[in-house]
């Protein structure tokens, strides 16, 4: 009897997803523990990139420009996750901590702005007690920097605790369950927000923004308890001489692929992310779907990308080069682009929300492929863990804040001329705007291709590790 129970143990433990991420360092229940800050992480970025935009532009009538300009601004310290990786990898606390207390500071700051957020926009809005217009833009750009800087950090230092802990083997397998943690999120959170929203009222909206704030503390303060152990420190060990900035990231672009690794990483996410801020609003004021219809697109979109993560987890397993896969997402990506700008003239939102399912494929593949590559750098022990997550994170979080700000700004330029008559009439449309940001995302997507050909030529021609020459080697 204790044999059967023990080989049902057994088996229970290998169906269960992610199974094998686990190592002596890092059981499995402390992985999943941990991973709940990326949920936060997820459920944070289904309010500024999924609703807020949405309730901003349509129902507080906020100019799209003004709000992509708000939503890129955690864009401004996006480039600085680099450092904080570098920083937590070389963290001397006279109790042995190097990742927890970032890990702690980004969720004050990720708190902080959410808790004052939907009254920063109410003010924006106009609801005012006293003719101050600087009030309005200055508290929601805070509410913005503030929830931005807080998201960064607590994911670069998650990321970097989680690859401390794991072995070489796991290594991949634990950040991959990480970014799929993220997914869920938000894919979770855009399920109950697009519920709770059905009803929509300002103080309906106070209760949702501020209620994310607590759920938030709550969930990283869950996943960060005792997840680093205390190793206490001498003060000639903190006082010993550090490497500089300078030196840890000329040692991570020495390897010769980092950099046009994060350039593929950088154009790819611009590609894959200037519709985030008009997706929604694109719904309703095009096809006319309602606040909670819309929001169930960022569930679609995170459906879609944790079905790229399945595939992409076996094409990993069967040895397929990640450059390779990273091609397949860009090439999904088209495709989906191209059905969300047919969904209007067919006014067909079945074919929208499969666009948007595909672009959450194609933005899967392309972002695993690219984590993947970046976990595997040559030079990722000697510059830090910390530091080569944060260069990607940094690269993808600028790619994308870029974008939302120049697909805002695009919309609102191309609509404007098309209404004052500067465009023939046929294209007078509220359409015209959307359109050109995603045919502009489709030209993004080829020229990724385009930076993304040498890597595909290099990793190609050289032959495998172990002497034999494999199919994937050959030229494409």
């Amino acid at each position: 009897m204790i044999l059967k129970s023990a080989g049902l143990k057994s088996l229970t433990l290998k169906m269960l997803p992610f199974s094998d991420a686990a190592s002596e360092g890092l059981p499995l229940g402390q992985l999943l523990r941990l991973s709940l800050f990326q949920i936060s992480v997820g459920m944070a970025s289904v309010m500024l990139l999924g609703t807020l935009n949405r309730v901003m532009i349509v129902e507080l009538g906020i100019g799209s420009l003004l709000v992509a300009a708000m939503i890129a601004i955690p864009v401004l310290v996006a480039p600085f996750r680099a450092m904080v990786g570098f920083k937590s990898d070389n963290y001397r606390s006279a109790i042995g901590w190097k990742r927890i207390p970032y890990l702690w500071f980004g969720t004050l700051w990720q708190f902080g702005g959410l808790a004052i957020m939907p009254m920063a926009l109410l003010v924006l809005a106009g609801d005012r007690a006293i003719d101050a217009d600087w009030a309005g833009y200055v508290g929601a750009g805070l509410a913005f920097l503030l929830t931005g800087i807080g998201m960064h950090m607590t994911q670069t230092a998650g990321l970097a605790l989680a690859a401390d802990r794991a072995d070489e083997e796991t290594r991949p397998k634990v950040v991959a369950l990480l970014y799929v943690m993220f997914l869920v999120g938000m894919l979770i959170s855009a399920v109950i927000i697009g519920a709770l929203l059905r009803d929509y009222s300002q103080l309906r909206l106070v209760q949702v923004v501020q209620g994310t704030a607590v759920v938030t503390l709550l969930l990283n303060v869950t996943a960060l308890w005792k997840q680093e152990r205390m190793s206490p420190m001498t003060r000639a060990e903190r006082a010993a001489p550090k490497p500089t900035f300078k030196e840890a990231w000329t040692d991570l672009t020495s390897g010769g692929d980092a950099g046009r690794l994060l350039a593929v990483v950088f154009i790819g996410t611009m590609a894959f992310s200037m519709q985030d801020v008009l997706l929604e609003p694109y719904g309703g004021e095009i096809l006319g779907l309602s606040v909670s219809s819309t929001t169930l697109l960022t569930a679609g979109w995170a459906t879609g990308a944790l079905v790229a993560f399945a595939m992409a987890s076996r094409w990993l397993g069967r040895g397929l080069d990640p450059m390779r896969m990273c091609a397949r997402g860009i090439l999904v990506g088209l495709v989906a682009f191209c059905a969300v700008i047919f969904s209007a003239p067919m006014d067909s939102p079945m074919l929208f929300f499969a666009g948007a399912g595909l672009i959450g494929f194609g933005g899967g593949l392309f972002g695993v492929a690219t984590l993947t590559a970046a976990m595997t750098l040559p030079t990722l022990g000697a510059s830090g863990r910390g530091l080569a997550l944060g260069a990607w994170g940094a690269a993808q979080a600028t790619g994308a804040g870029l974008s939302i700000f120049i697909g805002g700004a695009i919309r609102d330029l191309v609509n404007h001329a098309a209404g004052t008559g500067m465009l023939s009439q046929a294209l007078a449309t509220p359409t015209t705007g959307y359109s050109v940001v995603y045919h502009t995302e489709i030209a993004l997507l080829f020229l990724t291709l385009v930076v993304l050909g040498p890597l595909f030529r290099a990793k190609a021609m050289t032959p495998s590790e172990t002497g034999r020459l494999q199919l994937s080697d050959f030229p494409t």
